[in-house]
């Protein structure tokens, strides 16, 4: 193994935001983007009236709705650390996307809304990370603002989410009334307002963990009652166990104000200490990949069309697990054999790209698509001859029928329909015998982003029918009769050809299995 290649992997951390809606999670992408230079000044999410918005927000319907749809990748060096971002999609509509980036990542950062606490969101996209065994760390926002007890916060996060927790720092007061954070970890205090206090950000504790001398802070009844709260934590709660942290059985906890930018530089530094570096990734045959393998192998874990208006282009994500990129270079697409010269391959710096040289595991980079790359894509070079584990994918529950408004725009409609399935977000499907569009998603969500896009990126409108929740199901082509179709079942395929029924209910699919007890319906996930 050369040396440099494991300087350069044992440097990168890559971790992926995650959050319910609204709980602050790209507010704190952009503080952190700020603290490694990435950006200068950070915008809102909902930043309409000062045209300043949220650099990890790029798409018009992120900005108009004020929400993220999509996942962001973004890259800054801090105190020697190659840092990867991945900002990912709130709404749930969107979480299979978020699903898939968490299959690329090696932590995850978890924000939560001290008002609110763990929403169903949060638990879903939890349940995920807990699957991968990856480490989980915990950011309490909106400090700022009256919340709930941390006490509270604490007992819910172990109980709903059956994880151990550690308080890395308390709160010192929360809303009007927020005077700092105590520090347990680093043993120190970090103010609030260092305004009131000479200018002073920290004030550091002695053995006893108490501040020495006559300091302001020290005759306010809120820091007795602090003191007593820690003390409390530190005798009846966990004791820090980096080993629980890394096997995602124990997450720290931070409280902050991302908004204020209050406990974020904190929180990074530390986060930065514990988290991991990229590690071995598995393959469909259980083979074990080390990111220091010389060879070069990822796996492209998402696809967007359109990313700079101007040019149209479409770029395939790819998480790096192994080796080293360089600019130039062959690469094999596992599912075809093809082999692939990665020439125009980008990095991404907030809201600017650039040409990237090199790369190596841990680093996410973007391939430049002409349509040859699928979502679950694994790419190599040299004898490994390998597929990385595949990605999950959705069963959809909602479907519409989609025609093109305007008949004079079949190419535009048909080049927007074939991208944005691509993508993922939607899945295709065409009626058995007459080949009409219907589009399934999760959430409605979806559909509305889709009709979004086509009219602003394909300048084509359309028509769209709801019809309604259908339960979807595959079946073996050996097996397929037409006459098994009726209005209760409707015969498709999808875009690889493969038929399935689109049920009206749980009662029609039971009706279907009791009629043709041989033919196994089976479902995406």
């Amino acid at each position: 193994m050369k040396t440099k290649l494991k300087e350069d992997v044992d440097i990168r951390r890559t971790f992926a935001i995650i959050s319910h809606p609204d709980a602050g999670k790209t507010t704190i992408t952009e503080k952190l983007l700020l603290f490694g230079g990435a950006i200068r000044n950070a915008g809102t999410v909902k930043g309409k009236k000062s045209g300043q918005f949220a650099k990890s927000d790029w798409m018009e319907i992120e900005k108009q709705r004020g929400i993220s749809v999509t996942s962001s990748v973004m890259q800054f060096d801090y105190e020697g650390k190659r840092v990867n971002i991945l900002d990912t999609p709130g709404h749930e509509d969107f979480s299979e996307d978020t699903y898939r980036t968490l299959m690329a990542v090696d932590a995850a950062v978890m924000v939560i809304d001290t008002a609110k606490g763990i929403e169903a969101q949060t638990k879903k996209l939890f349940q995920v990370c807990r699957m991968r065994g990856i480490p989980i760390f915990t950011f309490m926002n909106k400090l700022d603002r009256d919340g709930r007890e941390p006490l509270d916060l604490l007992e819910e996060l172990e109980e709903v989410l059956e994880i151990d927790s550690y308080p890395m720092n308390w709160p010192i007061g929360m809303g009007k009334g927020l005077e700092g954070i105590y520090d347990i970890f680093h043993h120190r205090i970090e103010l609030y307002h260092p305004e009131k206090y000479d200018g002073e950000r920290f004030v550091s504790l002695n053995e006893a963990g108490e501040i020495e001398g006559d300091h302001a802070l020290a005759q306010d009844s809120i820091y007795g009652q602090v003191l007593e709260e820690v003390e409390l934590v530190k005798e009846a709660g966990n004791q820090f166990d980096e080993e629980m942290v890394a096997a995602g059985k124990m997450t720290p906890v931070f409280f902050g104000s991302a908004l204020t930018n209050f406990g974020v530089q904190t929180f990074l530094e530390t986060f930065l200490t514990f988290a991991p570096k990229p590690s071995d990734h598995e393959t469909q045959e259980g083979q074990k990949v080390s990111p220091y393998e010389e060879d070069f192998s990822g796996f492209v874990f998402k696809i967007q069309a359109n990313m700079n208006p101007a040019h149209r282009d479409r770029i395939a994500f790819v998480r790096i697990c192994s080796g080293e990129f360089t600019r130039g270079m062959d690469i094999i697409l596992q599912r075809t054999g093809k082999k692939i010269k990665l020439a125009n391959v980008t990095q991404f710096m907030a809201d600017t790209r650039e040409n990237v040289e090199n790369a190596v595991a841990g680093d996410i980079i973007g391939l430049y698509d002409t349509g040859n790359y699928q979502i679950g894509d694994t790419i190599y070079t040299g004898k490994l001859n390998i597929a990385y584990q595949e990605l999950p994918q959705f069963t959809p529950e909602l479907f519409m029928k989609v025609t093109a408004k305007n008949v004079l725009k079949q190419k535009s409609f048909h080049k927007g329909m074939a991208q944005l399935v691509q993508e993922g977000a939607i899945q295709l499907y065409r009626t058995f015998h007459t080949g009409d569009y219907i589009i399934g998603a999760v959430g409605q969500l979806q559909f509305e982003v889709f009709q979004h896009r086509m009219l602003n990126e394909y300048h084509t409108e359309v028509i769209m029918t709801a019809m309604g929740n259908k339960t979807a199901r595959w079946i073996d082509p050996e097996d397929l009769d037409e006459k098994m179709s009726s209005s209760r079942n409707i015969l498709v395929k999808d875009r690889f050809d493969q038929p399935l029924f689109l049920f009206e209910n749980q009662f029609a699919m039971r009706w279907f299995a009791d009629k043709y007890p041989d033919v196994e319906l089976k479902s995406l996930l």
